[in-house]
């Protein structure tokens, strides 16, 4: 039983999933401008949860074959039959209904709605037709794994600002970065699968030069959302000033470079960017909160 238990833990691929929830917390921080009550918490926590758990277990399921195919992803529980694709399947209905409910009921409709929609362009949009077609894959696919600061926004204010919109943003120009230097890592992997991931089709040149670009955008962006944003001040400015030089530097490092050592080093900063970024909306959010 406990190795059974584990096996569906990990078809909702938890260390994605725990990236996913932080950034829909900071949409609810921000929505807030100051600290979500328990209640409000408990129905986002598990709302966020099971969405993105439905939505990583039916892509296992649709992805067995590629899955198979990478040293990555052969050990998931669908790739190696340590899980049935029908349990899977049954696994992430029964997700997507206690997902919708809890946000439904704890939280409210806008929230379950957008947490469904995300999950619906992950797999439908990204999974089922993006992914194996076209090198901008993770481009267009990567705004499914924006939905969770818009879902964690509408939770506490039933309502979408531009200031979550620029939340959506944020993630929408990171992923780019941080998926293609995975790419990077892993294209062979990729090649072999025959997925047309950019380093794979145009080579680690171009992706390097991608990521770079991408990099300087993002900047952009966290930069332009503390000026629309009245829970937003210094803390935050200060913060995603250093940390975005910090990511350019390293863009610029692997576009020189071009070598799996600098790709690795700016996906495993990308992860940590993306959490102490979101992790300064949150304090910020609830300091100016406090002030006031």
């Amino acid at each position: 039983m406990p190795n059974l238990l584990t096996n569906y833990f990990l078809l909702t691929k938890p260390r994605v999933l725990t990236l996913l929830i932080f950034t829909s917390f900071g949409g609810a921080f921000l929505a807030k401008q100051g600290v979500p009550s328990l209640f409000e918490s408990i129905g986002l926590f598990i709302g966020g949860y099971c969405a993105s758990g439905a939505a990583a277990t039916l892509n296992m399921y649709f992805e067995t074959d590629i899955d198979r195919d990478m040293g990555r992803t052969k050990n998931r529980p669908i790739a190696d039959g340590s899980i049935s694709h029908n349990k899977a399947l049954a696994f992430s209905v029964f997700l997507s209904l206690i997902s919708f409910i809890s946000l439904l009921f704890l939280n409210n409709l806008l929230a379950a709605i957008l947490a469904f929609a995300g999950g619906f362009f992950y797999v439908v949009i990204y999974t089922l037709y993006l992914k194996r077609r076209t090198i901008q894959n993770i481009v267009i696919g990567g705004a499914a794994g924006a939905f969770p600061p818009l879902v964690g926004y509408a939770a506490i204010s039933n309502n979408l600002t531009l200031e979550s919109i620029y939340l959506f943003l944020i993630i929408f120009f990171w992923t780019p970065p941080h998926f293609w230097a995975l790419a990077i890592m892993i294209k062979d992997d990729y090649e072999k699968a025959n997925i047309p991931m950019l380093p794979v089709v145009k080579g680690i040149k171009n992706a390097s030069l991608q990521i770079l670009l991408y990099s300087i955008l993002l900047v952009l962006i966290t930069t332009l959302t503390a000026t629309i944003s009245s829970s937003l001040g210094w803390l935050y400015i200060i913060s995603s000033i250093i940390l975005g030089i910090i990511l350019i530097i390293m863009a610029f490092q692997l576009y020189k470079k071009q070598d799996r050592t600098s790709a690795v080093s700016i996906y495993k900063y990308s992860l940590l960017y993306l959490f102490l970024l979101i992790g300064f909306v949150m304090a910020d959010s609830s300091i100016n909160y406090l002030e006031i």
